[in-house]
């Protein structure tokens, strides 16, 4: 039996998740036995990503690992999504798991954050991929073999010829001055479907492209999920992805 610390991955479907699973599985002291992803039980698709849960479902086969979804209104309040979010996650120490791994590269408010809210239930909060180097990260990410496709870009920092593309060397090549390598400020989002740790490639089409805009909850300011968040954006570009 392995003796290395029982974790979870939080998986958004995309390339940070998949790059910390890959340092994690380097660093040798933990085992990740399941994905754990929050979906928009509105839309049925992943939480800011907006890949449809069939296609989410596909990659957990693909990569062998169970998946554990939370669904979350899509205009949630900071303390429903602060008692729901504890609820799985008691779950999940009741299977044994003591570690959470993220994604995470350099948001420290979000970091404190997690650790803060995990640290209350006795969960430790893991980031193998924090303050590495954003470019560094993303080529090392396509060397390695990986394949995503952009799904989701915030319109205020690229225009919507970026939303489907492939993320490849030529994509970073593109990206206008100030736009982090990674997305890492919100600047886009992406599917990852193929690679060394897939079974086999995830199979989709590429259905519309469309604009959604978004704003904060205004019923109660205090308890907005959004508040104080200065990378918060109201516009996004979709791209649909069909299994």
């Amino acid at each position: 039996m392995s003796k290395n610390k029982k974790a979870y991955l939080n998986w958004s479907s995309g390339k940070d998740a998949l790059m910390a699973w890959h340092h994690i599985l380097q660093d040798g002291n933990y085992d990740i036995q399941k994905l754990v992803t929050t979906v928009n039980k509105d839309f049925k698709r992943v939480s800011m990503h907006g890949v449809a849960i069939e296609l989410l479902e596909a990659q957990a086969v693909s990569l062998q690992l169970p998946l554990h979804q939370i669904a979350l209104s899509g205009n949630v309040s900071l303390q429903t999504y602060n008692e729901t979010m504890q609820k799985h996650t008691r779950q999940l120490i009741d299977e044994g798991f003591t570690e959470a791994v993220f994604g995470d590269i350099f948001l420290e408010d979000l970091k404190n954050y997690r650790e803060k809210e995990l640290r209350k239930i006795g969960l430790n909060a893991i980031f193998p991929l924090w303050k590495k180097d954003t470019t560094t990260l993303a080529q090392e990410f396509i060397n390695l073999g990986y394949k995503a496709i952009v799904v989701c870009t915030s319109a205020k920092e690229l225009d919507a010829s970026f939303c489907g593309r492939e993320f490849t060397h030529d994509f970073l090549q593109d990206l206008p001055e100030g736009v982090d390598p990674c997305g890492e400020n919100g600047e886009f989002h992406t599917f990852v479907y193929d690679g060394p740790l897939f079974k086999q490639p995830v199979r989709f089409e590429k259905g519309e492209k469309i604009m959604r805009s978004y704003k904060p909850s205004n019923k109660n300011e205090e308890d907005d999920c959004f508040k104080g968040q200065t990378y918060w954006d109201n516009q996004f570009w979709y791209q649909d992805l069909q299994g």
